[in-house]
């Protein structure tokens, strides 16, 4: 490596300090210079940490004696991780950390990997947990960062021979991602647009990323499914890209209901409040994928698509439809951006092309009609006489981005 990285290391040194301090030993045998953010919300850390727990605390809005007083487990576990956090994100402002491990179980784990998530997408991150296994806690520490999840198998307690090896493989994978060769994550060559995609419009996805890569842009893709495109909003956020193409933006209709790919209250916002270039289509829109636990006994008798044993996509009604466009509506009338809207006439997508069960071409002009009402006039609603999936299509969109990307 050129130059020496600093990597900020996560933990609670009140409850694992020999285990800290054999990371902070192996990361400085490699060349990095580790620095230690106390997590601790009990007593007195096992060695002095760059960043201790009454810092910690102090950053966060409290004060460590409190903390240490109080019972109220939650308060004290959000006032300790908002510190760190704002610790984190000023280091990595300055460019005085170059990546981030932490240490930890249940309670270790998401208080560092909250802190994690406040970090932006390209600085390297790895959470070595005793508890990364367990049902539902893999996807709530890593959410939509992009968070290496160590599970080290056995209890992070005491340097035995076989956490050793744990954290010695965890040191070296993050030697590994510091590397001057992969970090940072941008490289300043070509626009970069953001395009959602999923299964059902996969042909035309790949055929708008190969148009818009020969005119040199870089097309990063993210799987419209709940967690990628809320990770794409924050990215768009955070300055990533230069415009979007909007494919499959259900996740607006799945937050509306509570399904299963509900996107959050933010899904396609972020692009109108930076003002930059979007491009927005229907693919998935006219669908909900409820989780079959909660289907209403109406659904059974509506038109459906199985898109393998594990996933259906149902018809929504029209009354349904009208309620998404006026969320559509609302949330693209306050871009400040430019806005173009294509709706293919001959279904949204591969599942209800002409011939399939789901196909209702007159569902889907009542959703066109509501949309364009309502509307603001600079924002074009175009309808283009195609599938979603047919080369027509695809192009149409490239002949919009032309135009509309040229100058971002």
């Amino acid at each position: 490596m050129t130059g020496k990285k600093s990597i900020l290391v996560l933990s609670t040194l009140d409850t694992k300090g020999e285990e800290t301090r054999y990371v902070k030993d192996r990361l400085a045998d490699l060349g990095m210079v580790p620095q230690i953010l106390d997590l601790s919300m009990g007593g007195k850390g096992a060695f002095p940490a760059e960043f201790p727990a009454k810092q910690v605390a102090q950053a966060g809005g409290g004060s460590i004696e409190e903390i240490r007083r109080s019972r109220d487990r939650a308060r004290i576990t959000r006032t300790i991780t908002a510190g760190a956090s704002a610790i984190a994100v000023e280091l990595v402002s300055k460019n005085q950390i170059h990546g981030v491990v932490g240490i930890g179980g249940s309670t270790g784990s998401l208080m560092a990997c909250d802190v994690m998530r406040s970090l932006p997408f390209g600085i390297p991150k790895l959470m070595v947990s005793s508890t990364a296994a367990l049902p539902g806690l893999s996807t709530r520490y890593i959410g939509t960062a992009d968070i290496v999840l160590f599970h080290s198998v056995i209890e992070i307690s005491g340097l035995t021979d076989l956490l050793k090896n744990v954290i010695d493989r965890a040191v070296f994978a993050m030697a590994g991602m510091v590397e001057d060769a992969i970090f940072p994550a941008l490289s300043g060559q070509g626009k970069r647009i953001a395009l959602t995609m999923l299964g059902p419009c996969e042909k035309c996805a790949s055929a708008v990323r190969k148009g818009l890569e020969k005119t040199g842009f870089q097309v990063i893709g993210f799987s419209a499914a709940g967690i990628g495109d809320r990770a794409m909003e924050e990215m768009i956020q955070d300055g990533f890209f230069h415009g979007v193409v909007d494919l499959a933006p259900g996740g607006v209709g799945e937050h509306l209901f509570g399904f299963m790919r509900d996107a959050g209250p933010d899904r396609m916002e972020s692009a109108g409040k930076k003002g930059i270039p979007q491009i927005i289509s229907t693919c998935s829109v006219n669908h909900m994928t409820p989780a079959k636990s909660k289907y209403k006994p109406e659904y059974l008798n509506r038109p459906k698509y199985h898109l393998d044993k594990h996933r259906t996509w149902i018809r929504l009604s029209e009354e349904e439809l009208q309620q998404v466009a006026r969320v559509f509506a609302e949330k693209l009338n306050k871009a400040v951006g430019p806005v173009r809207v294509l709706v293919p006439s001959k279904g949204w997508s591969a599942v209800d092309a002409p011939g399939n069960p789901s196909h209702d071409p007159a569902a889907d002009q009542r959703f066109l009609e509501t949309l364009r009402s309502l509307m603001k006039p600079e924002i074009r609603v175009l309808e283009v006489e195609a599938n979603m999936e047919d080369p027509s299509f695809a192009e149409a969109i490239l002949l919009e981005a032309e135009t509309l990307f040229r100058a971002c």
